[in-house]
C-alpha cells in the first residue's frame, strides 16, 4: 500500500455522537457509503451526527476498479421497507440534510431508480424540512424522470475521472458521455433542480484533463462540484499514482469558481458526499 503524506492522516472515531450515529444505523440495518467505501472521514462525519445512507443494497452489479463496495449479483433481491427504515433513521437523527446514494443495480428492470423515489418520498414524509441530495447511478431517460419527479434538492452523479481515464478504472458499462447526460437530463426534465459531481484526483490524470472535465460540466450547468484525492481502499484495486498536495486543490477550486460553479469543495480529504459542501447548500437551497 502507498505510504500516505500527512495531510492525508486522520483522526480515529471517538464517541458521542459518533457511538449514536453507528447505533442508529445498525438499529434499522442500514448501509452506509460511508462504511461501504472506507471514507477517510467518517469519524469527523459520523461525530458531528451526519451519514450517507447507501440504499439498495450494499451488493453493486459493476466493478469500478477504485471502489471498495462488494461486486455480485443480487438477482433482483430488494428490500421493501428499506425506504421506510432510512426515513426513520433520518427522523431518529434529526437531520436537516440526507444524502441518499445507492450500488448499481443493472439486475433490476429500472435500474432502481422507483426505489430512489419512492425512499425521498418517505423522508419527506417523516422529516418534511429536511432537504435531500441524492446520488445515483447512470440513470438516464424514464428512470432519471421517475427520481427527478420525486422532487430532490441537489441530484448528483460522479463522472469520477476524466475522460481518458474513464474505461481504465471505471466499470465499462459506464461512459463519460452517458453520465454528462445524466446531468444534462436532469436539468432538462427539472430546470430549478440543483445538479452536482464529483472527480478523483491520483489516479494519472494531467492538469489539461482536469480543467476539460470542468468545462464540460460547467457546459451542461452543473451547480456543485468536488475533487477529492483517490485513496486506494486495498492491493487489489487501482494503484495511485500521485499525491495531489493540498495547495494544488485549492488551485482547482479557484479554477472552479472562475468557471461559474456555485460552490467548489476541493482538497485531499474532500468527497462527493462530504460535510462542507452540504453545509453550504443548505444556505443556497430554498424549500
Amino acid at each position: 500500500m502507498e505510504r500516505k503524506p500527512e495531510w492525508l492522516k486522520v483522526k480515529l472515531p471517538g464517541s458521542g455522537e459518533f457511538s449514536e450515529v453507528k447505533a442508529i444505523i445498525k438499529h434499522y440495518h442500514l448501509h452506509t457509503v460511508c462504511e461501504e467505501a472506507k471514507c477517510p472521514n467518517l469519524g469527523e462525519c459520523w461525530g458531528s451526527g451526519t451519514a450517507t445512507f447507501m440504499i439498495l443494497g450494499d451488493m453493486c452489479t459493476r466493478s469500478c476498479k477504485f471502489c471498495a463496495t462488494r461486486t455480485g449479483n443480487p438477482h433482483g433481491f430488494l428490500e421493501d421497507d428499506e425506504p421506510v427504515r432510512v426515513a426513520m433513521a433520518v427522523r431518529e437523527m434529526d437531520l436537516d440534510y440526507v444524502v441518499l446514494t445507492s450500488v448499481n443495480r443493472d439486475d433490476l428492470e429500472d435500474g432502481g431508480a422507483n426505489h430512489f423515489a419512492r425512499t425521498i418520498r418517505e423522508i419527506r414524509e417523516a422529516a418534511p424540512d429536511a432537504l435531500i441530495e441524492v446520488l445515483i447511478p447512470d440513470y438516464t431517460d424514464e428512470a432519471l424522470k421517475v427520481v427527478v419527479d420525486a422532487g430532490p434538492d441537489v441530484l448528483g452523479h460522479n463522472i469520477e475521472t476524466v475522460r481518458r481515464l474513464t474505461p481504465i478504472v471505471r466499470d465499462r458499462r459506464f461512459s463519460y458521455e452517458k453520465s454528462l447526460k445524466v446531468l444534462k437530463q436532469a436539468k432538462e426534465f427539472d430546470p430549478q433542480i440543483y445538479t452536482k459531481s464529483s472527480i478523483m484526483l491520483g489516479l494519472g490524470e494531467t492538469r489539461e484533463e482536469i480543467i476539460e472535465a470542468m468545462k464540460d460540466l460547467r457546459d451542461i450547468a452543473v451547480d456543485f462540484f468536488t475533487l477529492g484525492q483517490y485513496l486506494r481502499p486495498t492491493p487489489r484495486h487501482f494503484p495511485v499514482e500521485r499525491f495531489i498536495p493540498p495547495e494544488e486543490f485549492k488551485e482547482y477550486e479557484q479554477i472552479g469558481l472562475e468557471m461559474g460553479f456555485i460552490y467548489v469543495a476541493s482538497g485531499p480529504l474532500v468527497r462527493s458526499s462530504y460535510k462542507a459542501a452540504e453545509f453550504f447548500i443548505k444556505s443556497v437551497v430554498k424549500r
